[in-house]
């Protein structure tokens, strides 16, 4: 059994309003070092073995479903998860 950890975050040429708005909420909150906030989502799943290549199925899971690839970019790290 494998753990896929998947990042998605808007890529940069696309407005963040929702980090925007953070980023005015920590600097009234008096935190001014605070240069710019993305926001993004991270999701994990737990993927039996299979018969196709890991790395292809996530990535076709990604671009399918979790990640809208016109405005968003991915990431994941795969780790082999030791039954007890």
């Amino acid at each position: 059994m494998y753990k896929v950890k998947v990042y998605v975050t808007l890529r940069e040429s696309v407005l963040d309003p929702q980090g925007s708005a953070v980023k005015n909420a920590l600097h009234s909150m008096n935190y001014k070092e605070v240069e710019d906030v993305r926001i993004g989502k991270y999701m994990e799943l737990l993927i039996e073995k299979s018969d196709r290549e890991l790395n292809t199925v996530v990535k076709e899971m990604c671009e399918k479903l979790l990640a809208n690839t016109v405005i968003e970019d991915y990431r994941y790290e795969v780790e082999e998860v030791v039954a007890q």
